[in-house]
């Protein structure tokens, strides 16, 4: 004979509190979410390439973004309700039934209004007809299971709103966030480009570094930078930079102009009255690939050298840095400017200090320019080895945010008719 779940049984006490914990952890997750800034543990990164050969940062599961739950999700209340009933069968002494409560509860993670619905109404033919064995629910405690599923239909109902609103503003986040840095194409003039971009926060497309490649009539200019912070509070300072850069592609003849440019602007900003932070600063490194020649021009204002890649060796692009934009710091003298010979096969890496500032767990720097050479020939790609490489160096990503950028220049065919 199975027990009652009325009132005066010891199973009301423990009916009570699966309730309670069926509904608490129900209303959770729609209505309380992690505070941003919260540490979380870091997953293996390993996220797809999108657009142009620049791959982009971790991405959170589809479900996490509003997207529809997982197939397991919806099949494990059904699976749970035909366990509880077979096991219930088949037990005599114990009482289980009371666990078949907390179903709609759990059906509305997964489930809209109607789904719940559903099982909330087999939950309360299985507990009040005696005849199936299951529970002899009566009067209040089937009041109580009524109002549980009644919730669980709200909870439902409001968690896909919730979902509806995710996913929309995600959708314009993101769209915004790429307007600020769009993927970086996988041809750029004579210029092969492949880049990855991995910003510190999480959730989040854009941080504070940055880079760009574009073509002009002065040939094909780069720009990576490091801007003063990081995640959204550094955007702003990105948007500027990049806004500048793309204007002096078109309008200015040397390469040194386009630095006091971006130079001019930050500093323009950081006076400005509506700046939070008026020390605003950024690193960048300045390159021209110009047409016709078979070099390229270098401008460092306190960015991290890029690497030369020629056959199996690695060496840093020598070239003198200045001073970082934002300080006023060009002035008259416009910084210095290093051309390099480029020789057919020649790559140039170039990236921001969250690479090669990353630590393992006993506090060494990540050696990128020793593992160029190891990672170069990786059939999935230079870019995405060391990606790889610095992950399982600091044990799950860095923290700051990361930018690399491989540039591979053609070379012209004998007698000027074009890249080889």
């Amino acid at each position: 004979m199975i027990p009652s779940l009325a009132p005066s049984t010891p199973a009301r006490s423990q009916f009570s509190r699966v309730l309670i914990a069926a509904l608490r952890v129900s209303v959770t997750p729609p209505l309380c979410r992690p505070a941003p800034g919260r540490a979380t543990r870091r997953a293996r990164p390993g996220p797809p390439y999108q657009g142009g050969g620049v791959r982009r940062g971790r991405e959170e599961p589809g479900w996490l973004q509003g997207a529809p739950p997982p197939r397991w999700a919806r099949i494990a209340p059904a699976v749970a309700l035909v366990a509880l009933c077979l096991t219930q069968w088949t037990t005599r002494t114990e009482e289980l039934g009371y666990f078949l409560a907390a179903l709609p509860a759990v059906a509305a993670f997964a489930y809209g209004p109607a789904g719940t619905a559903v099982f909330a109404a087999l939950v309360l033919l299985l507990l009040g007809v005696p005849e199936l064995r299951v529970g002899h629910a009566r009067g209040s405690d089937l009041a109580t299971v009524a109002t549980v599923g009644l919730l669980s239909m709200v909870i439902a109902w409001v968690r896909r709103r919730r979902d509806a609103q995710l996913v929309s503003v995600r959708t314009v986040a993101e769209a915004a966030q790429l307007a600020v840095l769009p993927p970086v194409p996988e041809r750029v003039g004579r210029v092969r480009c492949a880049g990855l971009y991995r910003a510190a926060q999480r959730g989040t497309l854009v941080g504070g570094d940055l880079f760009d490649v574009r073509a002009g009539p002065y040939g094909v200019r780069v720009v990576v930078g490091d801007v003063q912070g990081h995640g959204l509070a550094a955007v702003g300072t990105v948007a500027s930079l990049l806004g500048a850069f793309r204007e002096a592609v078109l309008d200015d003849r040397e390469l040194a102009a386009v630095a006091a440019r971006l130079d001019r602007r930050l500093a323009a900003d950081a006076a400005a009255d509506s700046v939070a932070h008026p020390e605003l600063f950024a690193t960048a490194l300045l390159l021209e690939f110009p047409p016709g020649l078979d070099l390229v021009r270098i401008v460092s204002c306190g960015h991290p050298p890029a690497l030369l890649l020629r056959e199996h060796t690695v060496t840093e692009a020598a070239v003198e840095p200045g001073p970082p934009l934002g300080l006023g710091l060009t002035g008259p003298a416009l910084p210095a400017v290093a051309e390099l010979p480029l020789l057919p096969g020649d790559r140039l890496l170039a990236h921001t200090d969250g690479v090669t500032e990353a630590r393992d767990a006993a506090g060494h720097f990540y050696p990128l320019a020793v593992r160029v050479p190891v990672l170069a020939n990786d059939p999935a790609g230079l870019v995405p080895a060391v990606w790889r490489d610095l992950a399982a160096f600091t044990g799950g990503g860095p923290r700051d945010d990361v930018a690399l950028l491989l540039l591979s220049p053609e070379q012209r065919l004998p007698g000027g008719a074009g890249p080889a």
